[in-house]
């Protein structure tokens, strides 16, 4: 296996008030989009089976069967199209561009029909108050193709870093993900054991849903565009003793009482030395905190990251 060194990373620099409409109604293109992966997909524990992956070109939901076929989509953040395709070689889009909900959601009909595509969803959005149904939403109609593109480029340097944090966990863990429902990227370890039932609460979705989300005893990390520039969060379900009060890395992060999680600016950072440094102490730090305090097994459940590289180096001569 040959390994590549990559370019310097670039993190873009993007005020959440620069493109707080268009990220509006980004969610809500998203959230049909999602829909109708939930509709074609079995439901796998967590609701992993409805996130979305940050991909070369924007966010794609992977193959969903559809009547015997499989269907892909995929928001191009560059060409700022979604792209519909089938495994019978058949192609359809749908433009990105300024135009409301209501508008983006008949067109996905419209190219869903073309592929003879069809999907029964609950029409209207989850997590959000108000929930304005899509085919009435002319509220929502902002899109910045270069705020589309930024936002997107975040998610491929946070993604990467997810990536090497996740390697570094041997016990089950969710993959690196982009939630519909709050539109933020999440990565999630768990520590085997069954957790008290969740108490929902989340707006315009049923608790039972929160609950099939949180049936298991976890630590989990994200971003979502909130804040300056965006947000790093980190929680644990249940919180054990002490959790709230124990101190995490880097300088920067806090506890945020009102949204009970550790929050990080995206700003601090991009701003750093070292961005993946930084990053990766705010995940390993948190982690650390929800599992040490609850006793979680770490010695079989922590691995290194970095062990293949470290094999390779010892025996040069052997190659995957």
């Amino acid at each position: 296996m040959t390994r590549l060194t990559p370019a310097k990373a670039i993190w873009p620099e993007l005020t959440v008030d620069s493109w707080s409409d268009t990220r509006d109604t980004l969610h809500m293109w998203t959230q049909i989009i999602g829909k109708v992966k939930l509709a074609g997909t079995p439901l796998i524990n967590h609701w992993w089976n409805v996130t979305f992956a940050v991909s070369a070109r924007g966010l794609s939901t992977g193959a969903i069967p559809a009547e015997g076929r499989l269907l892909d989509i995929e928001f191009d953040f560059v060409d700022h199209e979604l792209v519909l395709r089938t495994s019978d070689a058949r192609r359809a889009t749908v433009a990105l561009r300024p135009r409301t909900v209501a508008d983006f959601y008949a067109a996905v009909g419209e190219a869903l029909g073309q592929l003879d595509v069809a999907f029964d969803i609950e029409a209207a959005p989850n997590e959000v108050d108000p929930a304005i149904p899509f085919a009435s939403d002319t509220t929502h109609h902002s899109y910045d193709a270069q705020a589309a593109t930024q936002f997107w480029q975040q998610l491929v340097q946070i993604n990467r870093v997810f990536q090497l944090w996740r390697a570094g966990f041997a016990g089950k863990s969710s993959p690196v993900h982009v939630f519909w429902g709050a539109l933020d990227l999440a990565c999630t370890r768990f520590s085997g054991r069954t957790a008290p039932l969740h108490p929902g609460g989340a707006p315009n979705c049923a608790n039972w849903v929160m609950e099939e989300g949180y049936s298991r005893e976890c630590a989990s990390a994200g971003f979502w565009a909130g804040g300056t520039e965006g947000m790093f969060y980190a929680y644990s379900y249940p919180a054990p003793e002490g959790y709230t009060e124990h101190a995490a890395g880097p300088e920067g992060a806090r506890w945020d009482a009102d949204l009970g999680e550790f929050v990080l600016p995206y700003d601090v950072v991009r701003k750093s030395d070292d961005p993946d440094a930084t990053l990766l102490d705010f995940l390993q730090t948190t982690y650390a905190a929800a599992a040490d305090l609850a006793h979680w097994d770490r010695k079989l459940l922590d691995v290194d990251p970095h062990r293949l590289d470290r094999r390779i180096d010892a025996d040069d001569h052997t190659r995957i």
